[in-house]
């Protein structure tokens, strides 16, 4: 996955007004990402209607809770990438932060089309992680697997710095294992060929992400 942010990783957040001002740089950068994000979820949309189906994923289907789970896991990911690229100190962690949060957001629009095709709400009656077969076991005070706390998300969102980029490489490392779980979850249960299609893509992403994530962190001393 490539990431469309125009960020020049040797500018920090000063804005400076006698060279054309890196300050303008950095919000052309955000207005770059914010764009991708959007145009992702549009293309997520448009993929996910691009195959006609004969039959269609139940209410309580595997696929249906995969797809509405892991909407909400992504979508903290999207929040998380974006105070990376926005704030980040290092110029890697602000470029894999805009990664993760162009590209999760297109897979969000993508599993919310899968819904509107199967003529299914966004949101469904069983609870989180159901779909999985050991699931429910794996949800921690309401949270699925690798996902931050409303305490941690605080953190990252107050933090500045160095400080900002440990914590959301190790944040996100966790986040990127629980959904690599959850998406062997669905591999496991699935022969919709979108789902595993995209399923595989994802898998896929994550573990590359994860090693650029974890090379980071011990770069930066994590």
């Amino acid at each position: 996955m490539t990431a469309p942010a125009t960020t020049d990783p040797g500018t920090d957040e000063t804005p400076v007004t006698d060279d054309g001002g890196r300050g303008a740089a950095r919000r052309f950068g955000t207005l770059a990402v914010a764009a991708a994000v959007v145009v992702g979820l549009l293309l997520g949309y448009a993929g996910g209607l691009l195959t006609p189906r004969l039959t269609r994923p139940g209410d309580a289907s595997a696929e249906a809770g995969f797809a509405r789970d892991m909407t909400s896991h992504h979508a903290q990911a999207v929040e998380m990438g974006l105070i990376a690229f926005q704030r980040g100190a290092d110029p890697e962690v602000r470029t894999i932060g805009g990664d993760i949060a162009s590209g999760q957001q297109g897979e969000i629009g993508t599993m919310q089309t899968w819904l509107r095709s199967w003529a299914l709400d966004p949101t469904g009656s069983q609870p989180a992680m159901a779909w999985m077969p050991d699931g429910a076991g794996l949800v921690r005070n309401g949270l699925m697997p690798g996902m931050a706390t409303p305490e941690e998300m605080a953190k990252l969102r107050a933090a500045q710095g160095h400080e900002l980029d440990v914590l959301f490489l190790q944040m996100m490392v966790r986040h990127h294992l629980g959904g690599i779980h959850m998406i062997d979850g669905i591999l496991d249960a699935t022969d919709e060929p979108d789902v595993v299609r995209t399923a595989q893509t994802m898998k896929n992403t994550q573990q590359n992400d994860l090693t650029n994530l974890q090379a980071a962190l011990k770069r930066l001393g994590g």
